[in-house]
Order: C-alpha cells, then structure tokens, then sequence
C-alpha cells in the first residue's frame, strides 16, 4: 500500500460535509480538520497499482464542496 497526504480546501460552510463524505465513502485512513489555507488534512492508502492522479481525480475531487486540493506524496515514515 502507498499512503499520501492531501489537503483539501472546501466551500464555505461545507468542511464538515466533506469530512462526513470522505469518511462514509471509506476511502480515506485518517481525516482532520486544520487551520490555515486548507480546511482537511487527509490521510489516503492506496494500492501500489493505484494510478494516485485518477484516483484523486474520481474519488477524491469529485465530492461536493470541495474546493481545491493540494496532493502531498511521500516517501519514507521514520
């Protein structure tokens, strides 16, 4: 499995409803809510085989009140 980070910037109003989606479509692993430039902070598993750009595209980007992400590859956990 390949974990990535993405940040995600909603709505106005709609960080709950975008944290409440992510969790009910169980897609991501870890979900938090920040301050700064960017509501969520997100934590994503994925298969090895995972094309990461289409499943953000489709899983992630999709999700109503989102309004900008920023993806944040990893490389190694210490």
């Amino acid at each position: 499995m390949v974990p990535f980070f993405m940040q995600i910037k909603c709505h106005l109003g709609r960080s709950y409803e975008v944290a409440n989606a992510l969790a009910d479509a169980e897609i991501a692993s870890e979900i938090y809510s920040t301050a700064g430039d960017f509501d969520l902070l997100v934590k994503f598993y994925v298969p090895s085989e995972t094309d990461i750009g289409h499943f953000v595209n489709q899983k992630v980007q999709t999700i109503p009140g989102i309004q900008d992400t920023r993806t944040i590859i990893t490389f190694k956990a210490f």
